[in-house]
């Protein structure tokens, strides 16, 4: 065995482990979506970034949008346009003023079935929503995407609150700024105002079509009912509506109109507010419409409620007369407005027959081989003639013979259908229609053709019995018409209150809507001469009082009597009857032209007159309605009296706003106490003096100049005629204790009406037709006589007259006075003198 040494070299020598080799370290393990993620974050704080920014811009832009909106608040007191209602005397509707035809209804009247077909509709959503509806808007932006290239305008899902403010706030531009404004105008309003407000404001905003504004006037206007009149069909018909009154109109489109109507009830079926049998009995319903037709207006009160028109907005301007929801109740008397307008019409045309002659045929269409058989054809072609009374009818001559002509004319009854009727001319009956020439007129017709000729179109107006069936060949009797030239004007007044019952402006509103009752400045001639009378008898000159009736030379003034006669010394009451223009330049110049100046200003003839002699005699501009207020307070004693058309005024809530003056009552809210009248109207002339005045004018009447004003009525009238120079004017102003009525005729261009033509002989009749048909139920009353006069008999030198005396006075007595042609002066023939102040006028002055 070898020794230790040797093993020891074959074993390596024992040294120390070394360490382990250390693994080399893993590459480190990325993740997955690390760049992703980083990604995303740095998307995710730009949008940030973004969405800051455009908060900042949104914040921005909805500060500028909203910086300039109007204020919703307004709409919590909002008043809507409201037509305004006019109505005569008599409570019945005369006229309606509106630039929107909307009746107002409040939301508690408005029945429940009309409101919920509304929503429905519109906005089924209303009740839960704060102004606008998400979801709805979502559906109608996918719409519009769909139909994007159909050039379709798009649907903006609008609320009613949106509709709301878009009508009333905002304005109907299509764009987003418009939208965008919208949008916060609705949630103010929903803030602001309760859901029933809202409604109540839509649904009676919104626009119908047919003239309509709010669904009471719809309702009116497509059915002719009130709001709780509506059946289901009905109120559906109506939600159907706004989403395009035109597009939906029953009588262009009845089939589009019965499938939105039909849409709306499955609506309503939907929100449960009808049940399905309810909708499917409207859907078997068509779509009949009933048009409303405006009350027809009180014949002959168109010139009455113009002037209203005019009055209300004058006093309280345009917007409130035709917005404002005004009742107005007027003075007028729909029977008297049509005795008066019958009268002056009777009287014009009375006067054309005497003095106008015939002006010729309206029109004429060639005289061809069809014209006797094919002339209803060509007549239904012709348009009416303006002016043409109702009860006239256009017709067309077919034929003539020597002595007639043969016509036709269509009667439509009903209105709509026509229906051809003939009739005869007979040349006997022409004997006014006489041509009119240069020179005048000339002479009559010696055959029919000289009137008429085939083809010729006139104004008829049938005579005869109608024809008991339409189409027969019975020939009838007719009149040969035409509209005067001449013009005329009258009203009527109720002393007592100023209170305008009847006011006729011209021969017809349609032909000229020029009122010259109240718009024609015209010159009153004689009818002025009671002013003059008056102040001389306030200055206690009596009615006895004799003045010169002779020749008076002023500068190049030489005035003179109708007639050109003298009577040498009269007195003022015979003078005033025979209306003397010489004696009363003397009255006036002895009571100085001041004073009859003042006189006319407190009796309203006039604002202002010039202080001049010719003045006297009615060479002044006054109307028609001044001169019947002015003989009013003849008739009340002296009491001013200003003539009114309207008793009072009414705001929309009912509140009386204005109320004629006149008359207190107290205690008239005391059933119990009977009420006690006080006259707070101004006394502007001596009782006594008017008094003697009336008595005079009574005279005038009786045996004057106005005697055919008087005549058959028996009962105490006093009046003055009136005739300006060249016979261009002829009046007659008269009254009784309780009625006044003053009638102007003439031409609208002033002319002479012809020799003679005063107004004794044009306008007394007038007034009298008139007269006989206002008084005929009234009593006869006597003119009420103040304490200090005495009625007494008197020799006038021309009678045995009865005057008012005052307690100083001697009957038939006059007074001595110096100068201006009194009773010292009777022996005086001429008063000469410069011209006085403000020149003089040679062509002016009344007549008679």
């Amino acid at each position: 065995m070898s020794n230790p040494s040797q093993r020891a070299r074959l074993v390596p020598p024992l040294t120390q482990p070394a360490s382990p080799p250390k693994k080399p370290k893993a590459p480190r393990s990325v993740p997955r979506f690390w760049g992703i993620g980083r990604l995303a974050r740095i998307l995710l704080a730009g949008l940030m970034l973004a969405g800051l920014a455009g908060l900042a811009l949104a914040v921005a832009g909805y500060r500028l949008v909203s910086s300039d909106l109007p204020n919703v608040s307004g709409l919590q007191s909002y008043q809507p346009r409201i037509m305004s209602r006019v109505y005569a005397g008599d409570a019945r509707l005369m006229s309606e003023l509106a630039t929107e035809r909307r009746i107002f209804v409040p939301y508690s009247a408005i029945p429940e079935l009309v409101r919920q077909a509304f929503v429905s509709a519109e906005d089924q959503n209303f009740w839960v929503h704060r102004g606008f509806d998400p979801i709805a808007m979502t559906r109608a932006a996918v719409k519009d995407v769909m139909h994007l290239r159909e050039g379709r305008r798009p649907g903006g899902a609008s609320t009613i609150t949106q509709q709301v403010a878009k009508n009333m706030l905002l304005g109907n531009e299509l764009s987003l700024v418009r939208k965008i404004k919208e949008l916060i105008l609705a949630t103010r309003i929903e803030e602001t105002l309760s859901k029933e407000r809202i409604l109540e404001l839509y649904l009676n905003e919104i626009y119908f079509g047919m003239q309509s504004y709010g669904v009471a006037a719809a309702a009116q206007a497509y059915f002719n009912k009130a709001l709780d009149e509506l059946t289901v069909p009905e109120a559906a018909f109506l939600a159907a509506l706004p989403k395009g009154p035109n597009n939906y109109n029953p009588y262009r489109f009845p089939d589009a109109a019965r499938a939105r109507r039909d849409w709306v009830l499955d609506r309503m079926v939907e929100d449960h507010a009808i049940t399905p049998e309810q909708a499917l009995a409207a859907k078997a319903q068509p779509v009949v419409p009933s048009q409303f037709h405006r009350p027809e207006p009180i014949p002959g009160s168109e010139w009455f409620a113009e002037e209203v028109r005019r009055r209300l907005i004058d006093r309280f301007g345009a917007d409130t007369s035709t917005q404002g929801g005004l009742t107005v109740r007027t003075t007028l008397d729909p029977s008297l407005q049509l005795a008066a307008e019958k009268a002056l019409r009777d009287g014009l045309l009375a006067y054309d027959r005497h003095r106008g002659g015939w002006r010729g045929a309206v029109g004429h269409v060639a005289a061809a081989p069809a014209l006797r058989n094919d002339w209803a054809a060509i007549l239904g072609q012709q348009p009416r003639p303006s002016g043409m009374l109702p009860e006239w009818r256009l017709a067309i001559v077919t034929d003539t013979s020597e002595s007639d002509a043969k016509l036709g004319w269509l009667e439509r009854d009903p209105p709509g259908q026509a229906h051809p009727h003939t009739g005869s001319l007979t040349l006997s009956e022409l004997g006014w229609a006489r041509p009119v020439k240069e020179q005048g007129l000339g002479p009559p017709p010696r055959r029919m053709t000289d009137v008429v000729q085939a083809g010729d179109l006139v104004m008829i107006e049938p005579t005869g019995a109608m024809a008991a069936k339409h189409g027969t060949s019975r020939v009838e009797r007719v009149q040969l018409r035409q509209i005067p030239e001449v013009q005329g004007a009258l009203v009527s007044l109720d002393p007592s209150t100023g209170r305008v019952l009847a006011m006729v402006g011209g021969w017809s509103f349609e032909q000229s809507q020029f009122n010259r009752a109240t718009q024609a400045l015209r010159q009153p001639g004689s009818s002025f001469k009671p002013i003059v009378y008056l102040t001389a008898l306030e200055q206690d000159i009596p009615p006895s009082q004799r003045f010169q009736d002779g020749p008076i030379v002023i500068g190049d003034w030489r005035p003179s009597n109708y007639g050109g006669t003298f009577s040498g010394p009269v007195p003022m009451r015979i003078a005033l009857e025979k209306s003397l223009n010489l004696v009363t330049i003397r009255i006036a110049q002895k009571v100085g032209m001041e004073a009859v100046a003042q006189t006319a200003i407190a009796f309203h003839v006039v604002d202002n007159m010039p202080r001049v002699l010719p003045t006297a005699l009615g060479a002044v501009d006054t109307t028609v309605l001044r001169m019947a207020g002015a003989y009013a307070s003849l008739a009340e004693g002296g009491r001013e009296v200003v003539p009114t058309l309207i008793d009072s005024v009414q705001d929309r809530d009912g509140h009386v706003v204005w109320r004629a003056a006149g008359r207190e009552c107290d205690p008239c809210g005391d059933l119990a106490t009977p009420p006690n009248l006080t006259d707070t109207r101004n006394q502007i002339a001596d009782p006594a003096s008017v008094f003697q005045l009336v008595t005079m004018m009574e005279g005038v009447v009786k045996r004057g100049t106005g005697f055919e004003a008087g005549k058959g009525m028996k009962r105490p009238i006093a009046g003055k005629t009136g005739t300006t120079q060249d016979f261009n004017d002829a009046w007659f102003v008269g009254f009784t204790p309780d009625l006044v009525t003053a009638v102007w005729v003439g031409f609208d261009q002033p002319a002479s009406l012809g020799d003679k033509e005063t107004g004794g002989a044009i306008a007394a009749p007038i007034w009298r037709n008139y007269m006989t048909v206002a008084l005929k139920n009234r009593p006869v009353l006597d003119f009420t006589q103040p304490p200090d006069v005495t009625l007494a008999r008197w020799d006038s030198g021309y009678g045995v007259v009865t005057d008012a005396f005052k307690t100083e006075q001697k009957p038939g007595g006059s007074v001595a006075f110096g100068g201006g042609g009194g009773a010292a002066a009777e022996s005086e023939s001429i008063l000469t003198g410069p011209a006085p102040a403000g020149g003089i006028d040679t062509s002016m002055g009344g007549l008679y």
